[in-house]
């Protein structure tokens, strides 16, 4: 009996590696998004704790000199949640285009996993009807056998 050999065997191993790195990519990708989320939540708690110590210099002694480099850092980081905010944007974009090509990579590999289960199957009727073939035949032969023998 000849043993089942799928012809596309190496184009699924390929897909398969293709979806490995494409879930790499999506987990680097997911992972950077989460960096830079956390470094905007950062810069929002520095820009209130700013705020904050601007309110409380304002409600006792007025510091001039103080209350201005507050109001410069309030501004500063204001600037700079602007500039996180599109990186945050860009690192989802580019999670989604990595989430894209994760699922364009296991609906190719699943596809070629149902091409070799139809083959398989293929084979299997193929070495079922291989099988019978050769039950009928023995049986014939017997049967031939034991018709000549009681002639």
């Amino acid at each position: 009996m000849k043993k089942f050999r799928y012809s596309m065997q190496s184009l699924l191993v390929i897909k398969q590696k293709l979806e490995d790195q494409a879930k790499a990519a999506y987990g680097a990708a997911k992972l950077r998004l989460n960096e830079e989320e956390e470094l905007l939540l950062s810069l929002q708690q520095k820009r209130e704790a700013y705020v904050e110590e601007k309110r409380e210099v304002m409600a006792n002694r007025l510091d001039v000199p103080k209350l201005n480099r507050l109001q410069m850092a309030v501004e500063a980081m204001d600037d700079r949640i602007i500039r996180q905010k599109q990186n945050v944007k860009k690192a989802e974009a580019a999670m989604r285009v990595a989430e894209e090509r994760l699922v364009e990579s296991m609906t190719e590999r699943k596809t070629q996993e149902r091409l070799r289960e139809n083959a398989f199957e293929v084979y299997r009727q193929e070495m079922n009807a291989e099988e019978q073939k050769e039950i009928d035949e023995r049986t014939s032969f017997r049967y031939g056998v034991n018709e000549a023998e009681e002639a």
